[in-house]
């Protein structure tokens, strides 16, 4: 539970905050308490990683003057010119993330399967009317895994704390993640066990969609007729299924031109 005594709120990505000297914003979001206090000549930032029982739902924000003890360190920034305010933009993890359905999944030769996946955000702490960037953080600490053939052959990759869905309902709706649709083909002449796959997060944008929900570009993978390689396409807009959206985050990488990616099977995978 939060321990924020002045008034409290629903936070929102993207949405312009304004500070006066001496006042503090306090965020708690995913497994992350954060406070962010504004002073005549710096920003200070700090930050305290949660181990909740269990999966946070919320994010509660708040503006007064509560610092927290002095345990908890700050990192300090030099003020250039901005104007006391302040926005939170999401941003897509910076390594692969590994995902598993949330069972093992047989996709029958020629047939096609779409999964909705929902992945740990990244916060930047940006300040000002031109948004620069004071920090990033992730929301929830993230693990590391190898996907790959042996451990020469693959990558490094952050794993997921939460699994792939058949059923857009039945993915939990939370503040700190981003939700992307994969659509599987299987062009292979048998049947394609899915296990686990790689999501390419660096090179997905964030959207926010009319009801505040966030969403990413559409992932579609095909397993080709050649045993070895996959063929990873990224789609130029939303799915329509997520209603009318905004783009509030560019991706952190670019594809080149096609928007398609051919990779080795073990890569994408495992």
């Amino acid at each position: 539970m939060t321990d924020v005594t002045e008034s409290q709120r629903d936070g929102v990505w993207a949405h312009p905050y304004q500070l006066a000297s001496g006042q503090t914003q306090q965020h708690e979001l995913g497994y992350t308490r954060l406070w962010v206090t504004l002073l005549d000549m710096e920003w200070q930032v700090r930050v305290q990683k949660l181990v909740p029982d269990t999966d946070p739902i919320t994010w509660y924000e708040t503006i007064g003057h509560t610092l927290p003890s002095g345990a908890i360190s700050e990192q300090r920034f030099v003020r250039t010119g901005d104007n006391g305010m302040l926005r939170y933009i999401p941003a897509m993890a910076p390594l692969p993330t590994v995902i598993k359905p949330h069972q093992p999944l047989t996709i029958p030769a020629g047939a096609t399967c779409v999964i909705y996946v929902g992945t740990t955000l990244w916060m930047k702490i940006c300040v000002g009317d031109s948004a620069s960037e004071l920090m990033e953080l992730p929301l929830a600490t993230p693990s590391m895994t190898w996907l790959g053939r042996n451990t020469m052959q693959g990558e490094l990759c952050y794993a997921s704390a939460t699994y792939g869905r058949l059923a857009l309902e039945a993915v939990p709706k939370r503040p700190w993640r981003a939700l992307t649709p994969v659509t599987i083909i299987n062009r292979r002449q048998k049947s394609l066990l899915v296990e686990r796959f790689s999501l390419p997060t660096p090179l997905l944008p964030v959207y926010r969609n009319d009801k505040g929900r966030l969403w990413t570009s559409g992932v579609t993978v095909e397993s080709d007729t050649d045993m070895n390689s996959a063929s990873l396409h990224i789609e130029s807009s939303v799915t329509a299924v997520a209603g009318p959206c905004e783009l509030i985050a560019p991706a952190r990488e670019q594809m080149a031109r096609g928007r398609r990616l051919v990779r080795a099977f073990d890569h994408i995978f495992g």
